[in-house]
């Protein structure tokens, strides 16, 4: 895959992978103190607690946002906690926008390779995507309406 980049506030970490951005702004609305696309860095972890940028962290829609505890410990508990609160897949459908599935999932491509999606995965329903089966946000480009 491309480029990871990660920023840290010393107890949390957000990773950031640019190529599977969509760029749904899911992240600036949500959390508009620490997801700032003008600046640079864009993403400012010192600008809010570490709890509220891991829930927002945990809505992205494409799994570009990602993060980690920087404490073996609480990374441990978490860990443990979000495998009991794992009850399964669900499936929503965003308006003029993509197919998101969100939970754990096998895709197999047609060439026979496989993957596994562990969070959230955008898949493409209007059909510009450049990375189908997943959607790159071409959408919005397209006017697409669904």
């Amino acid at each position: 895959m491309g480029t990871t980049k990660e920023y840290s506030n010393g107890e949390v970490t957000v990773i950031w992978k640019p190529d599977l951005c969509i760029h749904s702004e899911v992240c600036v609305k949500g959390l508009s103190e620490v997801f700032k696309p003008d600046k640079k860095p864009w993403i400012q972890t010192e600008a809010a607690p570490s709890k509220a940028i891991v829930d927002q962290v945990k809505k992205c829609p494409s799994g570009a946002l990602d993060y980690y505890w920087n404490d073996k410990e609480k990374k441990k508990e978490l860990m443990d906690q979000n495998e009991k609160e794992a009850s399964g897949i669900k499936v929503e459908i965003i308006e003029n926008g993509p197919l998101m599935v969100y939970g754990q999932l096998n895709v197999e491509h047609f060439n026979g390779s496989s993957e596994v999606k562990k969070k959230a995965t955008a898949f493409c329903r209007c059909g510009y995507s450049e990375n189908k089966p997943y959607c790159d946000g071409s959408h919005t480009g397209e006017n697409f309406q669904g």
